[in-house]
C-alpha cells in the first residue's frame, strides 16, 4: 500500500469515526472528537456539552461505546475519554447542530443564520461564518453566506486557529447543507501591528502595578508593628518596677544622707581655719607698725635730750 492511499484510508475512517459519534450523541450537544495513536492503543477524546449523558451510570455506555468502535473500525485498544465544552458558542458543531436543529422545525433560513451569527459574535469570537446551500427558496440549487468579524480564509492561522464544522439536513425540498467557520478570540496573526507607544505605556502600568502590590504586601510586614506590639513586653519594664523593691537601690539612696558625707564636706567650711588665716595676719603688722613708732618716738627723744648735753 502506497503511502497516499494509507493517509486517505486514515482519514476516512476519522470522518466515519466522527459521523457515527455525532449520531449517538446529539442529544447530549456533541461538539467533536480527536482520535491519536499512541504505543499503548488509540485515545479518543470526545467534546460534549452534557459529559453525564455520555459517560453514563457507572461508566456503561463508555465501555459499550469502546467495544463498537473496537469491533466496527478496527480501533487497537481504544482508551475513551470526555471533556466538557467550555464556551458552545465557540463550538463550530454545535453552532451548525442548533442551525440545522432550527431549519427541521420550519424556521426560515435568513433567522437562524442570523440568529446563529449574533450569539457567536457575542461570545467574543473575532470572525464567523455560515453557509447554507441547497435548494432555499426555488428549485435551482444556491446558497446563503453569514458572515461578521475578521476571517481570513487561507494561511497558518487559519489552518491553526478556525474552527469548522459541517452538517447535511433533509428537508422536503432536498438535502441543505450548513457548514460553520470561526476565529476564536485567542487566535494570534502575524499582521497584528502594536506601536511602541502602546507597548511602552503598557510596560509603565505593569510597572507601577507591581510596585503597588509588593508595597501593598510588604506594608503590613513592617516590623515597626511588631516592635510597637513588642515593647510592652520588654524585660526593662519589669526592671523598672522591681527596683524601687531592691535594697541596693534603697541604700544608694540613703548613702548621701550619712554623717560622713556631710562633715567632709563642712571640714573645709570651719571657721577655724578661717581665724588662722584673717587673725594672725592683722595684728602682727599692726603690732609691728605701732612697736617700730614708739622706738622711733624714744630714739628721738633720746636724741633730743642727749644734744644739750655737748
Amino acid at each position: 500500500m502506497s503511502v497516499v492511499k494509507h493517509f486517505i484510508e486514515e482519514s476516512v475512517k476519522k470522518a466515519k469515526i466522527d459521523e457515527f459519534l455525532r449520531n449517538e450523541f446529539e442529544r447530549a450537544g456533541y461538539g467533536g472528537v480527536d482520535i491519536t495513536k499512541t504505543p499503548l492503543g488509540t485515545h479518543i477524546v470526545v467534546y460534549t456539552m452534557r459529559p453525564g449523558m455520555v459517560i453514563g451510570r457507572g461508566g456503561e455506555t463508555i465501555r459499550q461505546l469502546a467495544e463498537q468502535l473496537e469491533e466496527k473500525f478496527q480501533l487497537p485498544n481504544p482508551q475513551i475519554s470526555v471533556a466538557e465544552i467550555e464556551i458552545p458558542e465557540l463550538n463550530a458543531y454545535v453552532i451548525a447542530a442548533r442551525v440545522t436543529s432550527a431549519l427541521k422545525r420550519g424556521v426560515h433560513y435568513r433567522r437562524a443564520g442570523y440568529w446563529a451569527l449574533n450569539r457567536v459574535m457575542e461570545a467574543g469570537a473575532l470572525g464567523a461564518e455560515i453557509i447554507i446551500s441547497g435548494k432555499l427558496r426555488t428549485d435551482r440549487a444556491r446558497y446563503e453566506k453569514f458572515r461578521a468579524g475578521y476571517l481570513p480564509k487561507s494561511g497558518y492561522p487559519v489552518m491553526k486557529y478556525a474552527r469548522k464544522a459541517e452538517l447535511p439536513v433533509q428537508l422536503k425540498p432536498g438535502i441543505l447543507g450548513v457548514k460553520v467557520r470561526i476565529m476564536p478570540p485567542d487566535a494570534k496573526f502575524p499582521d497584528q501591528v502594536h506601536m511602541a507607544e502602546e507597548i511602552l505605556q503598557e510596560e509603565v502600568t505593569e510597572a507601577t502595578e507591581a510596585a503597588e502590590a509588593t508595597e501593598a504586601t510588604e506594608t503590613p510586614k513592617k516590623p515597626k508593628t511588631t516592635e510597637a506590639t513588642e515593647t510592652p513586653k520588654k524585660p526593662k519594664t519589669t526592671e523598672a518596677t522591681e527596683t524601687p523593691k531592691k535594697p541596693k537601690t534603697t541604700e544608694a539612696t540613703e548613702t548621701p544622707k550619712k554623717p560622713k558625707t556631710t562633715e567632709a564636706t563642712e571640714t573645709p567650711k570651719k571657721p577655724k581655719t578661717t581665724e588662722a588665716t584673717e587673725t594672725p595676719k592683722k595684728p602682727k603688722t599692726a603690732e609691728k607698725t605701732k612697736t617700730k613708732a614708739k622706738k622711733a618716738k624714744k630714739t628721738k627723744k633720746t636724741k633730743k635730750t642727749k644734744e644739750p648735753e655737748k
